[in-house]
């Protein structure tokens, strides 16, 4: 009988450690945008899915699928994002992975290009591939070409990337429609003005970084009356452009009110907590409502 040299051989081998060692580094870098890039994108292709005539032997694939297509969407974003952005990270994250010593850069620029290979290689698996060129070209400018340095083309880069998202979620599943397009661009084109509140919980990083964000061009005061109203007017907005049209029974009725008061929530927020944290809140709250609109095109398409 064969007696193993090391209990911790037979506990962890070699090519486990390494395996939860990188999950644990993916977990690391894209802790904080999960909730506004995978899940949302698996809520619309289970929308598209569930559009007509569901077909439940392909939905554990297209869950499969769906998660590590939109996983390698959320990765190569954070990966590129933090290697340009050591310095704000300096102050605002220090915790993040490149900050804390869990990688090099040269550890974390080979597994962004990896990242992005098997991300082209997997769109192109899923029928995608011309949004996922969109989303590569577009972080690519955003995190490495300085857009994320001037507040319209940071958030102008986050409307494409909304628009690559969702409209690869859907088109994995079906051919696009109208009545998708609609579903995609009403959330997409709202990052123009709502997208600036997270510039408020980043001001001195943003500093550091030499970025003209919202509040630094215009001053905090003005950027936070500005937020309020585009979430005031986010609530009008999806309730005549996505919510009325599809007829408003008492389960769209019940979504429409919680998204609504979901927006009013965030713009009293944004109004009368004025500290780094609530903004952070805020801002999470944010990304739970892009959720659940998803959710609730699920309900409504």
């Amino acid at each position: 009988m064969h007696i193993p040299t090391s209990f911790s051989a037979v506990r962890s081998p070699r090519w486990l450690s390494t395996i939860l060692s990188e999950a644990y580094l993916y977990w690391r870098f894209t802790r904080y945008d999960i909730s506004a890039t995978v899940i949302p994108g698996l809520l619309f292709a289970l929308a598209a899915w569930h559009n007509v005539q569901p077909d439940w032997d392909a939905l554990p694939g297209l869950l499969g699928w769906g998660t590590i297509y939109f996983g390698l969407y959320c990765i190569t974003f954070c990966i590129s994002n933090q290697l340009a952005g050591e310095v704000e990270d300096r102050h605002n994250k220090p915790d993040r992975p490149l900050l804390s010593g869990f990688v090099t850069r040269r550890g974390a620029w080979l597994r962004w290009i990896v990242s992005m290979a098997l991300f082209t290689l997997v769109g192109w698996q899923l029928g995608v591939l011309e949004w996922t060129l969109l989303w590569q070209v577009t972080l690519t400018l955003h995190n490495l070409g300085g857009f994320a340095r001037h507040y319209w083309l940071k958030n102008l880069s986050m409307t494409f990337g909304a628009i690559a998202q969702l409209a690869a979620a859907w088109q994995m599943v079906r051919p696009l429609t109208p009545a998708a397009w609609l579903w995609i661009l009403v959330p997409a084109i709202t990052l123009l003005s709502n997208a600036s509140l997270q510039d408020l919980r980043d001001i001195e990083g943003d500093r550091l970084n030499q970025r003209r964000t919202l509040p630094i061009v215009f001053g905090v005061n003005f950027t936070r009356w500005f937020v309020a109203v585009a979430f005031v007017l986010l609530a009008l907005l999806s309730h005549f452009a996505l919510f009325l049209p599809a007829g408003l029974n008492a389960g769209v009725l019940l979504l429409d009110l919680f998204l609504a008061g979901l927006c009013l929530v965030i713009a009293g927020r944004v109004l009368l907590l004025r500290t780094t944290a609530a903004d952070h809140v805020s801002y999470m709250l944010y990304t739970y409502w892009y959720c659940f609109v998803l959710a609730a095109a699920i309900v409504a398409l």
